[in-house]
């Protein structure tokens, strides 16, 4: 009996042996199945995507001698070749104005690289050398073969789809602002009094929205009413580049959103969350149209209303109005004042943009974004859409270059924006 009861014992034992024996053999190719997942195949690598909006980036910085709403549309051409070329082969999105599908066992990762080249040097021939240096690179971690050719072939075909689509779409145009000077009227301001930067922003036509004017808030606050007089004193006092009011962490958020890297800001975001090829070219496609749209709205604002600066305001506080402002003809802002109005204000519009993308693309305000500050040369993680918003409105203020209204409604349409379009654009395909 107790040898039977025994061998009886025995058996479990044996079979949990074989068992963990088995497990154990197993490890290994489930460490590689996980090492797969985790690093896709070169063909279809979402480091591609965020590599060439580097190079994008890079590329229009040397060669767009402008300000930075300038150079974000041509981020924002880049960012729907790469998208088309990518999600043509790779479906889950719907393509940027546009039907094509590429060939379904093309490499989306060539594709997404010979797009982003042929775009920047169909329009920056100059940059050509480099580019074609950098496309070799991204090729040589690609297997050689059918794949590869048919990803870069379809890519070619992505670019060449969106500088047809962005033809005559009103860069550079001849627009001006002919408002004669009066008080509450914009006018070059000190020091270099420039003439309106970049007007036609304005009327240039938008990559999603309708018209220029589509999100046109109504007018700012009227000359010397209750509410322009609160906007003038706080930035009289917390603007000013000899503030006692404003803090030194204060003076840190002005500086910090002088120039942001958005590219590096998508591309660490997409790496953190582990983002495939098609999500990638998604988040970059949306966020910059989306801010490339807040943009024209932004300056279809300026151009409309016109209102002067709050440089220009106090110092010639005395023609507007009110007993409760006076005139400082020696204030100075702590940053210097662009040349174009206040109302809208650009950068408060394109954060609204941008939060407001990522929250309608991610389903949340937790936004998770680490960017870094190309001027100010520091870098802020930001959790929440909400902590983003509030700081880049009261950047301004403390800069001493807008007036809270300005930033409060120009975020504000920046979310409008990104609601609207994100409804009808980069949308997930059926099925997925």
């Amino acid at each position: 009996m107790t040898r039977k009861n025994s061998c009886v014992a025995s058996a479990p034992l044996a079979r949990l042996a074989v068992g963990l024996a088995v497990l154990v053999s197993a490890l290994p190719t489930a460490a590689t199945a996980a090492a797969e997942e985790v690093a896709p195949p070169a063909g279809r690598d979402p480091a591609v995507v965020s590599d060439w909006m580097r190079t994008a980036a890079d590329t229009i910085a040397v060669e767009v001698d402008g300000t930075p709403p300038d150079r974000a549309f041509w981020e924002a051409y880049a960012a729907t070749a790469v998208h088309n070329a990518v999600t043509g082969i790779e479906g889950r999105y719907a393509s940027y104005r546009w039907r094509e599908r590429g060939p379904r066992h093309a490499s989306s990762a060539a594709a997404a690289a010979a797009a982003a080249h042929r775009l920047l040097t169909r329009y920056f021939p100059a940059s050509a050398a480099g580019l074609d240096t950098a496309l070799a690179a991204t090729l040589a971690k690609i297997p050689d073969g059918r794949a590869e050719r048919e990803g870069v072939a379809f890519g070619r075909r992505a670019a060449d789809h969106v500088v047809g689509l962005r033809a005559n779409d009103g860069r550079g145009a001849p627009v001006s602002f002919d408002r004669p000077p009066a008080p509450g009227v914009w006018r070059p301001t000190p020091p270099a009094f420039a003439p309106f930067s970049n007007a036609w922003l304005g009327r240039m036509r938008p990559l999603l929205l309708r018209s220029p004017d589509m999100f046109r808030p109504g007018p700012p606050p009227a000359l010397g009413s209750a509410r322009y007089v609160r906007d003038l004193v706080e930035v009289r006092e917390f603007g000013a580049k000899d503030s006692t009011r404003r803090t030194p962490a204060q003076t840190d958020t002005a500086r910090f959103f002088t120039e942001l890297d958005l590219p590096g800001a998508l591309g660490d975001h997409a790496a953190r969350h582990r983002l495939d090829i098609a999500a990638t070219a998604r988040l970059y496609a949306a966020v910059h149209t989306v801010q490339a749209d807040a943009i024209v709205a932004a300056w279809d604002a300026k151009l409309r209303y016109g209102n002067w600066r709050p440089v220009t305001a106090i110092h010639r506080a005395d023609e507007d109005g009110s007993p409760a402002t006076s005139p400082d003809p020696g204030w100075e802002p702590l940053l210097m004042t662009p040349a174009h109005p206040d109302y809208l204000s650009g950068h408060a519009t394109t954060a609204g943009a941008l939060t407001g993308a990522m929250t309608k693309l991610l389903g949340t305000d937790r936004i998770d974004l680490t960017v870094h500050s190309t001027r100010g040369g520091t870098t802020r993680h930001y959790e929440h859409a909400g902590a983003y918003d509030r700081d880049a409105i009261d950047a301004r203020v403390f800069a001493g270059i807008h007036t809270r209204t300005a930033d409060v409604v120009g975020n504000r349409v920046g979310h409008r924006i990104a609601d609207w379009a994100l409804d009808r654009y980069f949308r997930p395909l059926r099925g997925h």
